[in-house]
């Protein structure tokens, strides 16, 4: 069964994009949701169909058939999580290298979807049958710290402090070379590659991009170094760190063949068959979406790259 809701468009609002206003008509409602709708032919101005950044104009009658959100496809799965902190609203996790987020073409299952639906049997549906809970994610093979909305109010709540610069994001990384300054920004639009479908690159078209970057430790030929997303492009300090010629150690994408500018043949032997991207998602801030109340989470770096800084350091020194 479907609900039917109208909305006319206040002078306040004249002009503006039909999914924008939308989401200032029906609070609870996600920008994803709302495209969704909109794509799917479930939205109507004046009894037409429009596109999502087509403007609407004061007085006109916006109707949505918002059809019944469909059971979720996907199985739940008893799969062990690292979790942080967990009440009835959110869950914050510490995600282990390997896990992908949800499931797509050539990850089915075992994914952090799958667990979730597993541990929160009510999560269905949230957000999205697809992405139930999902409100941010970390690629397959970066580690550390998510937050996970546990109802729709969560959701809705998590998803407008991203889309604000609300919530606060710091990864910690290994680097080739010693970045100069040693503190910046790296201020570049990231967009999909050109050529490359798979990657994402710095390029005019991109959207635009700000990566806050701050060198802890310096191992001669290779960085520690905590990384602050202003924004969160897919990709973004892994092709920032590339683009200002400081690739991740072990980043199969961006790095290259990098791992050559180390003078010990050892360390750089030990960097190139590092198996994965060294970034950690290490420290998250934000605001509690029921409460209010300012909340602060750090994960400590996994093993591998603790074993990959101790054995820079034994090799630097």
């Amino acid at each position: 069964m479907s609900h039917i809701f109208r909305f006319t468009v206040p002078a306040e609002l004249d002009g503006e994009r039909l999914d924008r206003c939308l989401a200032s008509l029906q609070g609870r409602w996600t920008r994803s949701r709302i495209r969704s709708l909109i794509a799917g032919g479930h939205v109507t101005v004046d009894h037409e169909l429009k596109k999502p950044a087509a403007p609407v104009r004061a007085g006109a009658v916006i109707e949505v058939d918002e059809p019944e959100l469909e059971p979720s496809r996907i199985e739940a799965e008893a799969i062990e999580l690292d979790i942080i902190f967990e009440d009835e609203h959110i869950l914050v996790l510490n995600k282990p290298a390997g896990l992908v987020i949800h499931p797509a073409a050539g990850n089915p299952a075992g994914t952090l979807v799958n667990a979730l639906l597993h541990h929160c049997t009510n999560l269905s549906g949230i957000g999205g049958v697809e992405r139930p809970g999902i409100v941010h994610r970390l690629d397959k093979d970066t580690t550390g710290l998510m937050v996970v909305a546990k109802n729709d109010s969560a959701h809705r709540r998590l998803s407008l402090a991203f889309r604000r610069r609300e919530i606060h994001k710091t990864y910690l990384a290994v680097c080739y070379g010693i970045p100069d300054p040693p503190k910046g920004t790296i201020d570049a639009p990231v967009g999909r590659h050109p050529r490359d479908r798979k990657r994402m690159a710095v390029t005019p078209s991109g959207r635009a991009a700000q990566t806050i970057y701050e060198v802890r430790e310096h191992f001669g030929a290779t960085s520690l170094i905590a990384c602050r997303l202003i924004t969160g492009r897919t990709h973004q300090i892994r092709v920032h760190m590339a683009y200002i010629g400081h690739a991740l150690i072990g980043d199969p994408l961006y790095a290259g063949r990098q791992w050559k500018t180390i003078p010990d043949a050892k360390t750089a032997a030990f960097c190139k068959e590092f198996p994965r991207q060294a970034l950690h998602s290490w420290r998250l801030e934000l605001t509690h979406p029921a409460t209010g109340d300012p909340m602060v989470f750090e994960a400590s770096l996994p093993n591998d790259i603790k074993s990959l800084l101790s054995i820079l350091r034994a090799c630097s020194s």
